[in-house]
């Protein structure tokens, strides 16, 4: 997923505040709340992407979903809905996450397979490639995605194995193709 620069921004806005009141680390937590929390609620989403309803009353209702959090999120909520950027709400929460785990060393792994895997096949795929940095903290995010029949795609940050079924067919029916 492209992250907007509006997200980068108020990402890395609320990173340099955090950083400097030694808040991260909690406001991180939150952060990850807002990213499930809108995930998992269409209704929010469309209520944060909704121009129709008042400024007003999307920040009194985020504050009653949001009431638990901290001062500093409150006030980047309210900061983000006040400039008209409710819908990158997820984007924004997402990104700092990402920063703070690239401060701290953290690789975001994403493992697509055909089917679910096991903890152990999983473990067996990070430990035989060559992407993977065992030394670092990472995060495995998996995906299920039929499409590509057998195999695996293991993505580590900007680099991607494609041990795919559908990347060998495909690359057979170019071969044929050529003769």
């Amino acid at each position: 997923m492209l992250t907007s620069k509006v997200a980068k921004r108020y990402a890395q806005g609320l990173l340099n505040f955090t950083q400097e009141s030694g808040k991260t680390d909690s406001v991180y937590s939150e952060m990850a709340d807002i990213v499930k929390t809108i995930e998992k609620s269409k209704e929010l989403q469309n209520f944060f992407a909704s121009p129709v309803i008042d400024t007003k009353k999307k920040i009194s209702i985020a504050m009653e979903i949001f009431r638990s959090f901290s001062p500093i999120a409150q006030n980047m909520i309210q900061l983000v809905i006040k400039q008209g950027r409710e819908s990158q709400m997820q984007n924004i929460a997402q990104e700092f996450i990402n920063k703070v785990e690239d401060i701290n060393g953290v690789q975001r792994i994403t493992l697509t397979s055909a089917s679910s895997l096991s903890e152990g096949n999983i473990q067996n795929i990070l430990k035989s490639s060559s992407l993977v940095n065992h030394d670092n903290k990472f995060d495995v995010k998996t995906i299920i995605n039929p499409k590509i029949l057998g195999g695996y795609v293991l993505r580590v940050g900007d680099q991607q194995i494609d041990a795919s079924v559908r990347s060998k067919l495909t690359q057979l029916k170019k071969e044929f193709q050529l003769n």
